[in-house]
Order: structure tokens, then sequence, then C-alpha cells
């Protein structure tokens, strides 16, 4: 019995480590393209199809291409400014996952403290209005006549 689990196990760590191993491509990295700098390259670079992976993470047809392209740009002897210059030019500051700091992404850097902004805003003025309801209650000549009247009327027991 035991030496089934272990068989088991041993199949399933083969299979889902071959499967994990498909996501990145076969490159030769005994020229000029280091393996660690390629690798923390792509992982700095947002997939387009899954826009929430990395190059690195997806499994896109359209990153596996651009994970070639990210190599043999490397290849070139293209540092790694030059490459992300290449790829923001071809799909703009989308395509880093980090995007520099300028008019056309403001909204990006700023849009959700704005909106934090707005509803921190939104629940001042939400309480704000709730105490005044509160405080609006019923005097306290209104509330010594409730309360007679509320004292006077018992249930009819029978």
């Amino acid at each position: 019995m035991m030496i089934r689990r272990v068989l088991l196990l041993a199949t399933l760590l083969t299979v889902f480590s071959g499967a994990m191993a498909a996501g990145l491509e076969a490159f030769d990295f005994s020229g000029n393209v280091n393996e660690d700098r390629y690798k923390n390259l792509i992982a700095q670079l947002r997939c387009l199809v899954c826009q929430n992976q990395s190059l690195a993470d997806s499994e896109a047809a359209l990153a596996h291409d651009l994970r070639r392209e990210v190599w043999e740009l490397m290849d070139q002897g293209k540092s790694d400014k030059e490459v992300k210059a290449f790829l923001v030019a071809r799909y703009g500051d989308f395509v880093l996952y980090n995007p520099p700091v300028k008019p056309s992404t403001y909204i990006l850097w700023y849009g959700p403290f704005a909106l934090l902004a707005i509803g921190l805003l939104v629940l001042l003025r939400t309480l704000k209005r709730r105490s005044k309801q509160a405080d609006s209650g019923f005097s306290t000549e209104e509330q010594e006549r409730l309360k007679q009247v509320l004292g006077t009327e018992k249930p009819d027991k029978e």
C-alpha cells in the first residue's frame, strides 16, 4: 500500500513539474544572455493578453513570442533599458509592471488615492447626516408628553 502511494506521488510530481516547466521555452544561455538577468527582466514585463501576469508566468501565445523577442534583443547585446524601451515603443507603457510617472499614467498612479479620498468624503458626509438625524429627535417636552401617554395606556388583561 505504501509503495503504491509513493509511486502515485512520484508520478504526479513528474507530470506537474513537466507542465510547470513547459511555460518557459528552452533558450541557449551560453551566449550573450545571462539566465538570471533574462528571468528578472521578463518578470518585470506584463503579459498583454493576461494583463495580471508577468511574461514569466503567462502561457499565452503572445507571451511566448514576447519572451523570444526579449531573448533575441538580449542576445543582440541590448541592455535591459533598451529592451524595455523597444517594448514600450511597440506596446505602450502598459507592458511595464511599474510604468513611469508622467501625464499619460497619472490615473494609474494617483487614481486609487483620488477614489480613496472621494470614498472618505462620502463616508464623512453620510456620518454627518446620520448624526443630525439622531439629534433631531423629540424635544424634552415631547418626550415627557410621550411618557405620559404611554404610561397611562395599559394593556387590557382579561
